[in-house]
């Protein structure tokens, strides 16, 4: 049974669609994009369609080798149904039905309900069923009316028709099996022993399958009048079933752990043998476009393919992890780390475009990650646990709190002069690097979110019930302060030693102007529990929070816009390695990245002499020649901002060799004692 969310939850996130503004984000794991894919239809051999979670919906061209976003601007897509391989209906949310007629470059808004749609079948261009929570619907022309069979308190999960008369619907809770032979007109229901339904298969008039949950697969051989048990695994979770011929057939869930789970039969289902896959979470959906090509969709966005009847599963997805992740730092433009749940610990070294997986040494829920530079690095977290490692994170050592409560956060303000704080009013402090750790007074058994200092003797830890703790003596002694909220607090951030910002539960923003003595509560546009906040000067800060949120401003917080990042899970951590890059992480392994275009991301301030700098040529495939009237440092940079070559300019004219770059637009920044230029070129 697929995971509902609660209704609270829903209403804020399509609130949310409703309200906020578009930024550009961009899936980095998992990879094509780490939302649940709930089901997967092919119209033939290489056009396929996958929907999910947060209005997820891709496409392929290409026997599902390579996947495309399509836009539906809708929270949650939950099934699909092809006419051909331009026309389709997806349903979902709130009664979502969308059709397309252009292979999903154009939709049409078809829907008719307020309630939740999970299952659509068309068994041609015209006639259609949908149906979901309290609902059964059909359609005669298109999809342009949807007319309500009949009022039910049941909530369906699956419709099957075999023909235009003959058809099935099942419920996910309750175990009721339906099923007319009169288009929908009416109904007969059959009993079941209280299993839910979740996909049905028919290989002819009389032979069809259905599948649902404790693993239970049924058979019917009379056109589904009766069923029998064919299987039933206590511990198996079953989404889907297909069958490529009479006899062979597959069923697709999940297992006790969120494990995959892939049954085989070629004996029309006498037996089914588990077969093998390259992903180990859930799977929800299953197509086959002939008996060997198949594809199986599921949990963070995972896709597997087959083309050898099942032998071998081929992931098409990939992923660094799928395990939470609570906390993201870089240490330059390339290079950062990201800790979550179990232990994780991943790097870049390439701006975010392959994340690789650490030895952590450790299955502890990583909380915190905090490098002193680019070899020395500590993370914490459950059980009172600290890492630390000197070889930018090769190997990791653990070291001794003295304390087995949880650890929310590390800071450093100097190299060897560090701080953690954790649950019961943990505070703990080494000035040698983590070799000892002193346990602290704090004066309070609250939870201790967030530490943060400003040098080396002025600190603030936040946390539980709106606690704010300051220490100007390096951590000896640690004063309460007025906070005027009782709300948890979550992360704490300074952009000079008198400003700073609090965030926590219920949407709550904190700022002082100075050094804590008073803190005000800033207008928050929403009631989210926030979780991160940072700014990356003293006037842009950003803001990390549930159903994908993040809160920006660019007055110091006087006013802070909603922007979504493209998806629904948590996000627990921001980072901006500079004005224009930035990192959130959170949920199911999520990382995801933003940048502007530095073109307009960077201040030109006009250099005084002849419109510097002149390059030529201009596109160029080998070299390019910069000329500039005054000596200064000159940088390469990609669209992104990253910082290809650097170049000091003492002669006025300086030749680049392009050998090494790859085509595309690159950015040249002058820099001088009057001022900073930029100028595209374009390598050939």
């Amino acid at each position: 049974m697929r995971k509902i969310f609660s209704l609270i939850s829903l209403v804020v996130l399509s609130n949310l669609f409703v309200n906020a503004q578009s930024d550009s984000w961009t899936w980095q794991n998992p990879l094509p994009q780490g939302h649940n894919l709930y089901s997967v239809k092919f119209a033939d051999a290489n056009t396929g369609y996958a929907v999910g979670y947060y209005g997820t919906i891709m496409k392929t061209t290409d026997g599902g080798d390579n996947w495309q976003f399509l836009d539906i601007g809708w929270p949650d897509l939950q099934s699909i149904s092809l006419i051909n391989a331009d026309t389709l209906y997806v349903v979902g949310l709130y009664g979502a039905i969308f059709k397309t007629i252009d292979g999903g470059n154009n939709w049409i808004d078809q829907s008719s309900t307020s309630d939740w749609l999970y299952s659509v079948n068309f068994i041609d261009s015209d006639t259609g069923y949908a149906v979901g929570d309290y609902v059964v619907l059909k359609t005669t022309d298109g999809g342009n009316n949807w007319v309500q069979l009949m009022q039910t308190s049941m909530k369906y999960r699956s419709v099957y028709f075999i023909d235009s008369d003959t058809g099935f619907i099942g419920s996910g809770w309750a175990g009721s099996l339906l099923k007319t032979t009169d288009g929908g007109t009416t109904w007969t229901s059959i009993a079941n022993g209280g299993h839910s339904f979740e996909s049905f298969y028919f290989t002819s008039v009389d032979t069809g399958y259905a599948v649902g949950d404790s693993g239970i697969i049924l058979k019917s051989t009379d056109g589904g009048n009766n069923w029998t048990t064919q299987s039933n695994a206590n511990s198996y979770e079953l989404n889907s079933v297909y069958f490529t011929d009479a006899n062979t057939g597959y069923a697709v869930g999940l297992d006790f752990y969120n494990h995959c789970v892939i049954l085989k039969t070629t004996d029309a289902g006498t037996t089914w043998t588990s077969q093998i896959s390259s992903i180990s979470i859930g799977l929800y959906s299953v197509d086959f476009t002939n008996t060997n090509t198949g594809i199986a969709v599921g949990a963070a966005g995972n896709i597997i393919k087959t083309t050898n009847g099942g032998i071998n599963w081929v992931a098409k997805s990939s992923s660094s992890t799928t395990n939470a992740l609570n906390s993201v730092l870089f240490k330059n433009i390339y290079t950062g780390y990201a800790v979550g749940n179990s232990g994780t610990i991943l790097k870049t070294t390439d701006g975010g475009n392959n994340w690789n997986l650490l030895t952590s040494g450790s299955y502890s829920n990583l909380m915190s990650v905090f490098f002193t530079d680019n070899y020395k690095g500590y993370t914490v977290g459950s059980g009172g646990k600290i890492y630390k490692t000197i070889n930018s994170g090769t190997s990791w050592t653990a070291q001794t709190s003295g304390t087995t409560n949880d650890l929310f956060t590390v800071f450093f303000p100097a190299s060897d002069t560090g701080y953690i704080v954790g649950a019961g009013g943990t505070i703990l402090k080494t000035t040698n690097g983590g070799s000892n750790w002193i346990i602290k007074t704090s004066g309070t058994t609250n939870y201790l979110q967030s530490v943060y200092f400003t040098n080396t003797n002025t600190g603030y830890a936040i946390g539980q019930n709106g606690k704010i703790l300051k220490t100007t003596d390096g951590g000896n002694t640690w004063a309460l302060q007025t906070s005027g909220t009782t709300y948890y607090l979550e992360s704490v951030f300074f952009t000079n030693t008198d400003t700073g910002y609090a965030v926590g539960v219920g949407g709550i923003i904190l700022k002082t102007t100075n050094g804590g003595t008073g803190w005000s509560i800033q207008n928050s546009p929403i009631s989210n529990h926030l979780y991160s906040v940072y700014f990356s000067d003293a006037y842009t800060g950003y803001i990390a929070s549930e159903h994908g949120v993040i809160l920006k401003t660019i007055n110091g917080g006087a006013n802070w816009n909603i922007y979504h990042c493209g998806t629904g899970y948590t996000l627990k951590s921001v980072c901006y390695t500079n004005d224009s890059i930035g990192y959130v992480v959170g949920a199911c392994g999520t990382i995801k990245s933003t940048y502007h275009d530095i073109t307009t991301a960077i201040y030109d301030y006009s250099l005084p002499e002849n419109n510097d700098p002149i390059i030529y040529p201009n596109p160029a495939s080998d070299m390019i020649e910069i000329v500039t009237s005054v000596k200064s440092e000159i940088e390469i940079l990609n669209i992104k901002g990253q910082i290809i070559k650097t170049i000091y300019n003492s002669s006025k004219k300086t030749t680049i060799d392009l050998e090494n770059l790859s085509s595309g637009v690159y950015i040249i920044k002058a820099k001088t004692d009057k001022g900073i230029v930029t100028k595209k070129f374009i390598k050939q």
